[in-house]
């Protein structure tokens, strides 16, 4: 604890001096030098939050592997993040190690932030309601190809299986045919291995060490890259044009005319991909253990679709997506109970002040949207699965940070949109496919080994309906 020491003048020429000390964060002490509370942390991160929630109130700080976290829960505490500037919570001290590698140098968090903001508005651009009426119809054929391989029945991977659909879901959607008709088994795996990139040791470990996974996130990242600057220098010579996300990038220019160079639209090509594919095949493998575990709304889904949709089940269309009320409820009950990301961080770069403690430069400052949406303050039955919770306009009215799976404020992702269509449409085509069972009850516990909260065991039972 630091103290200020200030001497005011008293009158008789008397000074007396003043002692004021600067609140700081309640501190959890350790035992442990350098790793502090990561082991506690990494077994069971909820837990560890909640418990100190509870005995520390809505802002604390703990050391983990040398670093200081300072967690703000709750609504109230949680805007400092939300409403903050990144000069003074700075986004790019936290991310840019984990990101860069795997998306590569000149995009994202290896750039000024006013220049990834640019980055971003450009990306926008492409995910428009426009696009989203072509991508139902598409994101649709690709679902009903990739499951005729499941059969009748059986007991599948659910999440490995969505984690694939929704990777050529999203390649045919975001990138386009060229580079979705490209993609075969080798390219899948280029994938999954610049996915691996995306771990706690890519997080806290220096880049430079030889890893097996580095190394394969940094082949991976090469290979993909020359697949994608053949299909631009392609569409660039041959004055081709295409109604996608290629073009679209091809197209604009930074505020000061620059056009974006094929490494800047290589690189932010593969960071849409893969920022959203974690949180849509996550998010998506939830709802369906979420529906299969309770029939009764797993029935009302379905029979939402005959409503919305007609009897016969035609094709979906975008406006028909808008309408699938109970699905739309169901896809953010999960989001609330199993959001993808349990932390977002920054790294306080000016002293901030929150709940009257003051934060000071050097902690990387955390909001959990986990904890945020399972808070009893703020949720009636916070661990129970009630999709008719959003019957009201706003569960927790006046609280703005208490439902928070994409974000907030400057900092929302700009993805929301785009995943909501991608798993309505998914999950719409799947209950006209199939009826799925819990395995004898098993329901998925929570892997907290990987960044994203991923389901453990993941394996549901599934039969063709006989409409």
């Amino acid at each position: 604890m630091s103290n200020v020491m200030i001497i005011y003048p008293y009158t008789f020429s008397v000074s007396v001096s003043c002692l004021i000390q600067l609140k700081y964060p309640p501190y959890i002490s350790s035992n442990i030098p350098f790793l502090g509370h990561a082991v506690a942390f990494g077994k069971s991160p909820i837990d560890f939050l909640e418990n100190a929630y509870e005995k520390y109130g809505p802002v604390f700080s703990f050391t983990m592997v040398g670093k200081t976290f300072t967690y703000l829960l709750g609504s109230d505490a949680a805007a400092l993040i939300f409403n903050s500037k990144n000069e003074d919570l700075n986004a790019e001290d936290v991310y840019s190690r984990l990101t860069t590698p795997v998306f590569g140098k000149g995009v994202a968090y290896d750039v000024p932030n006013p220049v990834f903001l640019e980055q971003k508005k450009m990306l926008k651009t492409g995910l428009n309601i426009a696009q989203f009426k072509q991508h139902v119809p598409v994101i649709e054929k690709e679902t009903k190809e990739y499951f005729k391989s499941w059969g009748d029945s059986g007991e599948r991977n659910l999440f490995e299986a969505l984690s694939e659909l929704i990777i050529l879901t999203a390649s045919h959607c975001l990138h386009g045919k060229e580079i979705r008709n490209l993609l075969n088994e080798k390219v899948a795996q280029l994938y999954a291995d610049l996915d691996g990139g995306f771990t706690h040791a890519a997080w806290l470990l220096p880049g430079w060490l030889p890893l097996p996974s580095f190394r394969r996130r940094d082949r991976a990242h090469r290979e993909i890259k020359n697949i994608f600057y053949k299909v631009i220098r392609k569409r660039r010579q041959s004055g081709e044009r295409e109604d996608d996300m290629v073009q679209t990038l091809l197209d604009v220019t930074y505020k000061d005319g620059r056009s974006l160079t094929d490494d800047e639209i290589a690189g932010m090509l593969i960071g849409l991909l893969l920022a959203g594919q974690h949180t849509s095949s996550t998010t998506s493998a939830w709802l369906g253990f979420f529906l299969a575990r309770d029939k009764s709304i797993q029935e009302q889904c379905y029979a939402e679709q005959k409503a919305v949709c007609g009897e016969d089940l035609r094709p979906l269309n975008y406006d028909q997506l808008k309408d699938l009320n109970m699905l739309d409820r169901c896809l953010k009950e999960t989001l609330r109970l199993r959001p993808p990301i349990m932390t977002m961080m920054r790294m306080a770069r000016t002293p901030q002040t929150v709940a009257g403690y003051t934060v000071p430069p050097g902690h990387q400052v955390c909001v959990s949207p986990t904890v945020n949406h399972r808070l009893k303050d703020s949720w009636i039955e916070s661990l129970e699965f009630k999709p008719d919770r959003y019957l009201q306009d706003n569960p927790t009215a006046g609280e703005k940070f208490a439902y928070v799976p994409f974000g907030a404020g400057r900092h929302r992702c700009i993805g929301e949109n785009f995943a909501y269509v991608q798993i309505k449409t998914i999950w719409s085509t799947l209950l006209r496919l199939y009826e799925f069972d819990l395995i004898d009850g098993y329901f998925p516990t929570v892997n907290y080994t990987t960044m994203i909260h991923t389901p453990d065991n993941p394996v549901i039972r599934y039969k063709k309906r006989s409409h």
